[in-house]
């Protein structure tokens, strides 16, 4: 996780979903933002953009889903 430094520990999350069948959406990146305080990961474009990217991806798999 270049933004992060937590790979291993997201690879073995996604591991523990796949084995277990999960569908996992993803999005164009690692799916976090980055703020201090209250409101402040709204001024992360990167992760702002990555969540948007996620949530358009979810919206789509649970109209699959649901049919």
């Amino acid at each position: 996780v270049r933004r992060a430094g937590a790979i291993h520990a997201f690879d073995s999350i996604n591991h523990l979903f796949f084995i277990s069948e999960m569908i996992v959406p993803g999005s164009s990146y690692w799916n976090l933002g980055f703020g201090h305080g209250p409101g402040e990961v709204e001024a992360d474009a990167e992760g702002m953009e990555t969540m948007r990217v996620l949530g358009s991806n979810m919206a789509w798999l649970l109209q699959k889903i649901n049919g």
